[in-house]
C-alpha cells in the first residue's frame, strides 16, 4: 500500500483517537482500549513499511500518550499495597527477568574477578578493604573470633544504621542507571569484586567456613537484593538505550517508574537482611544447623519471590487483567 493511501484511511481515526485522549469525558474505556490496539497495528505497519516517514513518528508519539492516559486512567483495586506485593511488583520483575539475569552475571563475573585478583596480588585485598578493616580482622582472627565485628555495637543501633545504610546504597544503585546503564554496571562491579576479595581473604586466613556461616546469614538477602537494586538501575538506563516503539523520552520515563518500583519493592528484604545481621550473625556460631537452615530459607525467598513467582503468576495472567 502507498504511504498516501495508508494515511488516507486511517487519518480520521487517529484524529478521533488523538481527540478522545484530550478529552477530559473519557467514559468509553471499551472504544479507548479497541482504538488503541488498532493504533498499534498502525504503527507496526508504519513501522515495517515506512519507518522513515514522519506518519511513524506521529503514531510513535500517539501510541506513548495513549499508552499514559490507559494506565494513569485504570481503576485502581482496594488493598493497593497488598496489590502491589501480590502482582504488580512480580508482574515488574517478570519483565525484568533479562536485567536480572545481566546484573547477577556481572555480580558473580566480578566477584571471581576479585577472588583472581587477591589471590595473585596481597596488596589487592588492601587496596579493596582498606588497611583499617583488613588489620581489625586479622587481630580478630588470632584472637579466635574472625568476624567479632558483628559483636561491636548495639543491637538496635545497628539495625537502624544497617537498614539505612543499605536503602540508601540500593537507590544510588538505581539512580546510577540514569547513566545509560553503565552506573549500575560499575555498581555491581565494585561490590562484587569486594565480595571475592573478602571471600578469598577468609580462606586465606582459615576462616572461610566461619564467614559463610556468619557473612551469608544476613548477606544471602542483602546481596540478593544489592543485585536486585543493580537490575533496577539496568531497567531505567536500557529504557534510553532501547526506547523500542515509544519516543526515548516516553520510554525513559516507562523505564524510570519501573526501576523506582523495582528499588522500592527491595525495601522491607533490607529491613528482614539488617534484622537478621543485628540480632542473629553475632550468634552465628551457636548452631551450624540453624545458620545453614537460615542461608537455605533466605535463598529460597528470594528465588521464590523474585524469580519462579512472577514466572507463575505471569502464567495465570490474562488478557482480561491487563487491560
Amino acid at each position: 500500500m502507498r504511504e498516501v493511501v495508508f494515511i488516507k484511511q486511517n487519518t480520521d481515526k487517529w484524529k478521533q483517537f488523538e481527540s478522545m485522549l484530550q478529552s477530559k469525558d473519557r467514559n468509553n474505556p471499551d472504544e479507548i482500549a479497541s482504538l488503541y490496539i488498532q493504533l498499534i497495528d498502525d504503527l507496526s505497519y508504519a513501522r515495517t513499511f515506512y519507518s522513515a516517514s514522519p506518519v511513524c513518528n506521529y503514531l510513535n508519539d500517539l501510541s506513548g500518550k495513549a499508552h499514559i492516559v490507559i494506565y494513569k486512567n485504570k481503576k485502581e483495586k482496594k488493598s493497593r499495597i497488598v496489590e502491589f506485593w501480590r502482582t504488580e511488583l512480580p508482574a515488574i520483575f517478570y519483565s525484568s527477568h533479562r536485567s536480572l539475569l545481566i546484573a547477577f552475571l556481572i555480580f558473580i563475573v566480578s566477584a571471581l574477578i576479585g577472588v583472581i585478583s587477591a589471590k595473585n596480588d596481597d596488596s589487592f585485598i588492601r587496596l579493596i578493604l582498606g588497611d583499617g578493616y583488613v588489620d581489625m580482622t586479622l587481630e580478630n582472627i588470632r584472637n579466635g573470633h574472625p568476624l567479632a565485628v558483628y559483636n561491636s555495637s548495639n543491637e538496635l543501633m545497628m539495625f537502624f544504621e544497617i537498614a539505612t545504610n543499605n536503602i540508601k546504597v540500593a537507590f544510588i544503585a538505581y539512580a546510577a542507571g540514569i547513566l545509560i546503564s553503565f552506573g549500575s554496571a560499575y555498581f555491581l562491579l565494585y561490590n562484587g569484586i569486594m565480595v571475592g576479595v573478602f571471600q578469598y581473604f577468609c580462606y586465606q586466613e582459615g576462616a572461610l567456613k566461619e564467614s559463610i556461616l556468619t557473612i551469608w546469614l544476613h548477606g544471602t538477602i542483602e546481596i540478593s537484593v544489592i543485585i536486585i537494586a543493580g537490575c533496577a538501575g539496568l531497567v531505567m538506563g536500557n529504557s534510553i538505550l532501547f526506547p523500542g516503539t515509544y519516543s526515548r523520552a516516553i520510554s525513559f520515563k516507562q523505564g524510570a517508574v519501573k526501576g523506582l518500583k523495582i528499588v522500592i519493592g527491595t525495601v522491607p528484604f533490607f529491613i528482614i537482611a539488617a534484622t537478621i545481621e543485628s540480632f542473629i550473625t553475632r550468634h552465628a556460631r551457636a548452631s551450624q544447623l540453624f545458620d545453614g537452615l537460615l542461608i537455605f530459607l533466605s535463598l529460597t525467598l528470594i528465588i521464590w519471590y523474585f524469580v519462579i513467582y512472577p514466572i507463575r503468576l505471569n502464567k495465570k495472567t490474562s488478557i482480561e487483567d491487563i487491560l
